[in-house]
């Protein structure tokens, strides 16, 4: 199935003003949806102090398509097609953070219970999908990015570190007489990231690229290859230092 591009939807004429906002960013043709986005989003989404977040907390469940207890929204929260948005129980999304789930299917963005997104943390799907478990943690201005089909998926007990880029997009390079942006887009399947793993500031994982369970990535690392479970990796690209588990596996029996 073709999906059309955020660009092509956005300066497509054929289609009013209305329905390409509404296409980009409301995800619902409904003139009511729209009218209760626009109202919630608009008045409520700025406003600072215990009073947006007690309004927010008790409005915003409207917007979603599904939103457990205890749900906490800061001030300046980018809201994209929530419709394709669920959360479990305790979330807390900190200010200026971005959940957009436009997406090819229905699925967008699922979230477990009890995750805590830091400031600016950003969950974009780009025609694909994001899921992440319960007790996690994603630092300040940390990225997922799900693009083209693609399924960004975050085990349970998972923290991640600020500025840590997850996914994003790689281009087709096999050509020199095309610029490598309109050679289109190369996706390689996603990322899985395993229960009780722990990635360090400003590390990047390439799309494609899965960690196993329990498994450290160092601050800075570029991770190019799978990291297998208890493994602690770091460098550019990131190599396996130790394993977390040599020192059990290694002992004598009692």
């Amino acid at each position: 199935m073709k999906v059309e591009k955020a660009h092509t939807q956005i300066t497509d004429e054929s289609k009013s003003a209305l329905r390409r906002y509404q296409d980009v960013v409301v995800g619902s043709s409904s003139l009511t949806f729209t009218l209760r986005y626009e109202l919630l989003c608009g008045l409520l989404g700025p406003m600072p102090g215990a009073l947006g977040l007690w309004l927010r907390q008790r409005l915003y469940r409207s917007l979603f398509g599904a939103l457990g207890r205890k749900a906490v929204f800061g001030s300046g929260v980018i809201i994209r097609h929530p419709r394709k948005i669920s959360a479990g129980n305790a979330l807390v999304v900190s200010d200026g953070c971005v959940l957009d789930a436009r997406d090819r299917s229905d699925r967008g963005i699922r979230i477990g219970d009890n995750v805590l997104l830091g400031h600016g943390a950003m969950l974009r799907c780009k025609n694909g999908n994001i899921a992440i478990g319960s007790n996690v943690g994603l630092g300040a201005n940390a990225c997922i990015y799900a693009v083209e089909g693609n399924t960004v998926e975050i085990g349970d007990n998972v923290q991640i570190a600020p500025f840590a880029y997850i996914g994003g997009t790689q281009y087709h390079t096999d050509r020199i007489d095309v610029p490598i942006m309109a050679q289109g887009i190369d996706p390689r399947g996603g990322n899985r990231i395993g229960d009780g793993a722990w990635l360090g500031a400003r590390c990047t994982l390439i799309d494609g690229v899965n960690v196993g369970n329990d498994a450290i990535v160092a601050a800075g690392a570029v991770v190019t290859k799978d990291v297998p479970p208890f493994a602690v990796v770091a460098g550019v690209p990131a190599r396996v230092l130790r394993y977390r588990n040599e020192d059990q596996e290694q002992a004598p029996a009692s």
